[in-house]
């Protein structure tokens, strides 16, 4: 794709292929890799045996580096080859420049492979403290370069994982942001219970809608208006709104 600049009316149009760049990028690249080639290998038969190329074709792109630099770097003669100083400096340099980019990409695949840094999860209290004890240590020794931000936290509310600088979340009810990935780990089973002497007080409740006017003690992050009951036989769902005491 090419990227057009668009100037004022009386101005000069400047064009930019980003794809040629980077191509070019690239050539250079493989042109500097050749010149160490053939000053390593002692001359251009030998550089074109081991990277398995014409010795046409080596001296092109030798030709082309010269060219792009501005600069000759090497005097060559019939039997004799001999770097310029030019050509010293640039052999020195481009040693130093493919080690470099060795060692980046080095880098970057180990990165890949074994990942290295802060990752910063939040979990429920008492989810997090039962179930993530085992494979938390599991992970910090299985990837020795990590290390563990642990929040124990009963707040669902936290959406917004990248102000929070959060990577992830293990949280115990709806997902109510479409926007975020949720991957369901477990199913967390929950009846609704009440003490004998609650409902000794009144009649028995009989529909889910008996239990709106009971007495309701509720954790704030889960049930604040209403709760969502399932009929275990028939998988009926029925919402039933409340009004917790505490």
């Amino acid at each position: 794709m090419k990227k057009t600049l668009i100037t004022a009316p009386g101005e000069p149009r400047a064009r930019t292929d980003a794809p040629a760049a980077a191509s070019a990028a690239g050539d250079r690249l493989e042109l500097i890799q050749t010149f160490v080639r053939i000053v390593e290998a002692g001359n251009l038969s030998a550089a074109a045996a081991q990277l398995g190329m014409t010795q046409p074709t080596i001296s092109r792109r030798l030709q082309t580096l010269e060219k792009s630099l501005g600069v000759r770097l090497l005097q060559r003669s019939t039997h004799t080859m001999r770097l310029t100083v030019d050509g010293e400096r640039c052999y020195e340099g481009a040693k130093a420049l493919l080690a470099n980019w060795a060692a980046f990409e080095s880098d970057l695949k180990g990165a890949r492979e074994e990942p290295e840094g802060v990752l910063r999860v939040v979990a429920p209290h008492a989810f997090g403290q039962e179930r993530l004890v085992g494979p938390l240590a599991s992970y910090l020794q299985r990837y020795p370069r990590m290390k563990v931000e642990w929040l124990l936290h009963d707040d669902s509310a936290i959406q917004d994982f990248i102000a929070a600088g959060i990577d992830c979340a293990i949280q115990v009810g709806e997902i109510r942001d479409s926007s975020l990935v949720a991957i369901q780990l477990a199913e967390v089973p929950r009846i609704v219970v009440a003490a004998p002497s609650v409902l000794a007080t009144g009649a028995m409740p009989r529909e889910p809608e008996d239990l709106a006017g009971l007495p309701w003690l509720a954790l704030r992050t889960y049930y604040r208006h209403e709760i969502a009951l399932r009929h275990v036989a028939t998988g009926e769902r029925r919402v039933v709104p409340i009004e917790p005491r505490l």
